[in-house]
């Protein structure tokens, strides 16, 4: 695996007229670690979802889970 060192001596070779697409190519690849933060945020927005539940309605809200889980995957599927 090279190092920044490594890739900073071969960024230097890079004609200026390139340099606008390897920006872009560099810019891709943080985009993408960008989406999973986004999708990261987004899943723990719903952290603390069931803070306000008292703990008789979550346990209720848990059993009725499980129950209703148990019944909608325990099921003969013929083909």
């Amino acid at each position: 695996m090279p190092t920044i060192n490594a890739i900073l001596k071969e960024l230097k070779n890079v004609p200026v007229d390139k340099l606008e697409d390897l920006y872009s190519i560099i810019h891709s690849l943080r985009t993408n670690i960008k989406n999973t933060n986004t999708k990261s945020l987004e899943i723990l927005s719903y952290a603390g979802s069931f803070g306000d539940m008292s703990k008789s309605d979550y346990g209720n809200f848990v059993k009725h889970t499980k129950q209703v889980r148990n019944e909608l995957f325990d099921r003969n599927i013929n083909l």
